[in-house]
């Protein structure tokens, strides 16, 4: 005979599992605030920027941001890579350079 499923504990497992997602998504988000340096703006000012690029809906200035993410992401880990695996081109994505979330508002 077959034993019955526990719904209860099923549930349980799935909540915790949801928990700890989350948990994990929000240590990355910090990680990647300070990782970009970020975490030198204040509080406000970060909010404003999430706020306003959550808000953008030009696909054109969407793209370029996450252009420049994946540069970062790539000059990151050519950074952490031994020497002759470095990408000379690392210096592409400066603050403050056109397509910088920084210097665009972020506004339609």
């Amino acid at each position: 005979m077959r034993k019955p499923r526990d719904f209860d504990a099923e549930l349980k497992a799935l909540e915790d599992k949801a928990r700890e997602l989350k948990t994990r998504k929000v240590q990355q988000l910090g990680e990647m605030v300070i990782a970009t340096g970020a975490d030198q703006l204040s509080t406000d000012e970060l909010a404003g920027a999430l706020v306003a690029i959550a808000e953008t809906k030009d696909t054109s200035k969407r793209e370029a941001w996450a252009k420049r993410g994946v540069m970062f992401f790539e000059n990151r880990s050519r950074r952490t890579a031994p020497g002759s695996q470095r990408n000379p081109r690392s210096a592409q994505a400066q603050p403050g350079s056109p397509q910088s979330p920084a210097s665009d508002t972020g506004s339609q």
